[in-house]
């Protein structure tokens, strides 16, 4: 809808775009950065790097880490709780409620334990899987929300206790193979923001096994 002026050019435009908000799941800290469970972290920071976002800043009263830009014709607010992963849920509701976002514009960047390191998986809805803060944002929003799972599993996480495993830094061999893998779930993060679609079940292999 727009407001003609006198000389019949458009004195506004009411945008048609929507507010998306894409959020990395991780905990807080220096202790905590590298580990498997930060993931999520890290490639929200590969997103917001790639796109030129603001320096994210901490919101105390929405309990996260923030940025937001606008990409297109859609704003798009980026979210790393600040209340560890157990308690994701409080930081991702609060932003929700606050910026009246919907689960239909919500994604969720997160490790997967049952996914061999390497893969890439989306969907939308499911369970938790045993992940902590999955288990918190359905707890918080339900289960109706886009989720992009990067995988972490490993030959050591079969003998490892899960909790420890998840907190655990990535080998050598991993690292070195990290940036792909971070890039391309940031891609597939901009190709959602432009695509404004559901995700889909997918499945990308990005290193060989």
């Amino acid at each position: 809808m727009k407001k003609i002026a006198e000389d019949n050019k458009p004195a506004y435009t009411l945008s048609l775009g929507k507010t998306l908000l894409v959020v990395g799941l991780g905990n807080p800290g220096k202790e905590y950065e590298g580990t498997r469970h930060n993931i999520g972290f890290a490639v929200l920071d590969a997103f917001a790097a790639a796109n030129d976002f603001p320096a994210f800043m901490t919101k105390k009263d929405l309990k996260s880490s923030f940025s937001s830009l606008q990409m297109g014709e859609n704003r798009v607010i980026c979210v790393k709780p600040t209340t560890f992963m157990n308690l994701s849920g409080e930081a991702v509701r609060a932003v929700m409620d606050f910026y009246k976002i919907s689960t239909d514009n919500l994604i969720v960047v997160h490790d997967e334990l049952d996914i061999p390191f390497g893969q890439i998986r989306t969907r939308t809805g499911g369970s938790s899987a045993g992940h902590n803060g999955l288990k918190s944002l359905i707890q918080h929003l339900g289960e109706d929300f886009g989720r992009i799972r990067i995988g972490i599993r490993n030959e050591i996480a079969e003998k490892a206790d899960s909790a420890d495993f998840v907190l655990g830094k990535f080998t050598k061999e991993e690292n070195e193979q990290m940036p792909v893998l971070i890039r391309e779930a940031s891609n597939w993060v901009t190709e959602w923001v432009y695509g404004g679609q559901k995700l889909p079940a997918e499945t990308r292999s990005i290193i060989a096994e």
